[in-house]
């Protein structure tokens, strides 16, 4: 169940009208509603995992309490309790997610070295959303030793914010200090909220239905073709999965962000418009926002001061191993590890020039565009972002070698008839065209709005009730008419 989809739509229905009509400015029974309604809508998704996320849950919650209690008397019974929640969290996250990548790794190095082993890959199932909520564990309890925040004393609440159902399978990681207080105060209906929800919603739809499910076509196709195609067509694969992996991704968050106003509730945002970034720094400022955050304060800036005796090589040493968990955290795969180190290694220019730290403004010439020297930053930004990209979708090293070889070894050759059948594969010429044409109007609609939270915020200012209700129904068809193929979320797998 998806949230671009008619069954949540049903379910959303239900959920919204018990919410706001039966159970109106009364934090706690909202609250267990929204629990409940988590919890639903999680078991609908994968109802197996239902006692890892609950039996987690109530683990976190004990061990919160106990280091709140130990902050104020013992402070080292508080620290070995966040050590032990800490190696709990990154336990559950190891066990489920990297140990058969482990167990068959090594048995291949030991097959490979002469040693024949009987060991074999466990059949261990992933839960939906492991990497998010397992994130969410993790800094509560180090946000609660911190004394940033005070432990949740309420279970339900706690739960609903591990568990919160627009976030739980691919974010935003929300922190817990922003998200319990709001569990506090009972929740009314807020019209402009909720219609700023829904615009939201539209926005993120339109991203993922018309741009993201129509560039998937052409990438897929030539993914799958990739060693009969000259290397010109898989520089431009990379170019456009770039995008699409944006649509996809602030599509869906865009839609959870969405859903969360409607419920009176604000989550973190996740992306800044990542593509004006003018370096590598930037664009991770800007993109997936909400997990380079959590690793930037509770890895990077450890790291950072336990190696500052040495200086730049500390500051480099922290950014690799943050970056290298970036691409971990993606999934259990070398590929994720070669993309972490490629984005790591382009850091250290930054850093070396002292450009690392500084956030530059983008200048704008006399007719509202980015100044000529701005605007190459972000197009060689954006190269940069899609050469990694390969790394990100290769099944495994080979198949990234081998990509980039056939870029390299048939970079000259050009695209014959036959190349362009294969790429456009079930797309029309008219399909194709309104995409890019959409690609261009959201590139366009996102910089002119990029000191707003997202697109179609420009909706706000649009005082003309019939020139607003024009807006949203052409951004309707659309999405009727020109939708791709249904593909899930990318960041399900994650």
């Amino acid at each position: 169940m998806v949230v671009n989809s008619i069954s949540f739509l049903c379910f959303f229905i239900v959920v919204f009208i018990v919410y706001y009509f039966l159970l109106t400015r009364n934090p706690k029974f909202q609250n267990v509603w929204l629990f409940l309604s988590s919890y639903v809508f999680y078991g609908i998704a994968e109802w197996k995992m239902i006692p890892i996320l609950l039996i987690s849950t109530v683990i976190f919650y004990f061990i919160g309490i106990a280091i709140g209690k130990y902050n104020k008397t013992e402070e080292r019974k508080a620290s070995a309790l966040t050590t032990v929640g800490v190696l709990l969290g990154v336990g559950i996250l190891f066990y489920f997610k990297y140990l058969n990548f482990f167990i068959e790794s090594f048995g291949h190095f030991f097959n490979m070295i002469g040693i024949h082993t009987n060991w074999i890959t466990f059949n261990i199932l992933m839960p939906l959303g492991i990497s998010f909520f397992t994130f969410k564990l993790l800094s509560y309890v180090i946000e609660v030793h911190r004394e940033h925040i005070e432990p949740c004393s309420d279970f339900v609440s706690f739960a609903t914010y591990i568990s919160f159902f627009p976030t739980i399978l691919s974010g935003p990681i929300d922190r817990p200090k922003p998200f319990l207080s709001q569990l506090k105060k009972g929740r009314d209906f807020d019209y402009g909220l909720v219609v700023d929800g829904c615009r939201q919603i539209l926005w993120g739809m339109f991203k993922k239905m018309v741009i993201a499910d129509n560039i998937s076509i052409i990438t897929t196709d030539i993914w799958d073709s990739y060693t009969d195609l000259p290397g010109s067509l898989l520089i431009v694969s990379a170019l456009l999965y770039t995008f699409q992996l944006y649509a996809d991704f602030s599509g869906y968050s865009d839609m959870a962000i969405g859903v969360s106003k409607i419920l009176g509730l604000r989550i973190a945002v996740n992306f800044k418009y990542p593509f004006f970034a003018l370096n590598i720094a930037d664009y991770w400022r800007r993109w997936h926002m909400s997990l380079t955050s959590w690793l930037t304060d509770y890895v990077f800036m450890p790291l950072n001061l336990k190696f500052r005796n040495y200086g730049i090589f500390g500051m480099i040493m922290a950014i690799m191993a943050n970056l290298v968990l970036v691409g971990a955290w993606h999934g259990a795969n070398m590929t994720f590890i070669v993309f972490g180190v490629y984005h790591g290694l382009l850091f250290i220019p930054l850093i070396m020039s002292g450009a690392f730290m500084k956030k530059q403004k983008i200048q704008i010439n006399r007719y509202g565009l980015p100044q000529s020297t701005d605007f190459i930053k972000m197009i060689c930004t954006y190269m940069l972002v899609s050469l990694g990209m390969i790394a990100f979708v290769a099944e495994n090293l080979t198949e990234l070698l081998n990509y980039i070889l056939q870029i390299v070894t048939n970079l000259g050759d050009m695209p014959t008839r036959t190349d362009f059948h294969v790429v456009m594969g079930a797309l029309s010429v008219k399909d194709f065209m309104i995409m890019i044409t959409c690609v261009l109007g959201i590139i366009i609609i996102e910089w002119r709005n990029r000191d707003k939270e997202y697109g179609l915020c420009f909706m706000e200012n649009l005082h003309n009730r019939f020139a607003r209700y024009i807006v949203y129904q052409f951004f309707i068809l659309l999405i009727l008419f020109f939708q791709g193929d249904t593909t899930p979320f990318v960041y399900f797998q994650f």
